[in-house]
C-alpha cells in the first residue's frame, strides 16, 4: 500500500470519497437515474461535485452515461459491471461504519477531553 502503484492505493484514491460511495450505493439500488433525480437522492451534494464525482466514475468505467438527445438533453447514468462489483465491497464497509462509529467517536471524544484537561 505504501507503493504509488500499488492497486489498492490507486483505488482508495479513486473511490475514496464520501460522494462517490454515496453515488454508487443510490446507483446500485436504484438503477438508471437522471443527474437531477441523483443529486436529489444524496443530501448535502452540489451540483459541481456530482458532476465531477461522475465524470471521474465514468473514466474509471464504473458508471455509464447515456444522453437522450431532446431538448434540452436527458442524461442518464447507471452503474457498469465493474462498478456494481463494487457495492459488495462498500456495503461491507458502511455496514462495519455503522457498528463501531459510536466507538470511534467515544475514542476521539475521550481524546478530546484528556487534551482539555
Amino acid at each position: 500500500m505504501f507503493d504509488p502503484t500499488c492497486a489498492t492505493r490507486k483505488l482508495l484514491d479513486r473511490i475514496g470519497t464520501k460522494w462517490t460511495s454515496m453515488v454508487v450505493k443510490v446507483l446500485a439500488a436504484a438503477g438508471e437515474l437522471r443527474f437531477t433525480e441523483l443529486r436529489g437522492r444524496i443530501p448535502g451534494v452540489s451540483q459541481k461535485m456530482l458532476s465531477t464525482t461522475l465524470q471521474n466514475l465514468v473514466a474509471d468505467g464504473l458508471v455509464a452515461r447515456r444522453v437522450e438527445h431532446t431538448v434540452p438533453p436527458r442524461v442518464f447514468y447507471r452503474l457498469t459491471p465493474l462498478g456494481d462489483s463494487l457495492e459488495v465491497p462498500l456495503a461491507a464497509l458502511r455496514e462495519w461504519a455503522e457498528r463501531h462509529m459510536p466507538e470511534v467517536d467515544a475514542a476521539r471524544a475521550d481524546v478530546r477531553r484528556a487534551a482539555e484537561s
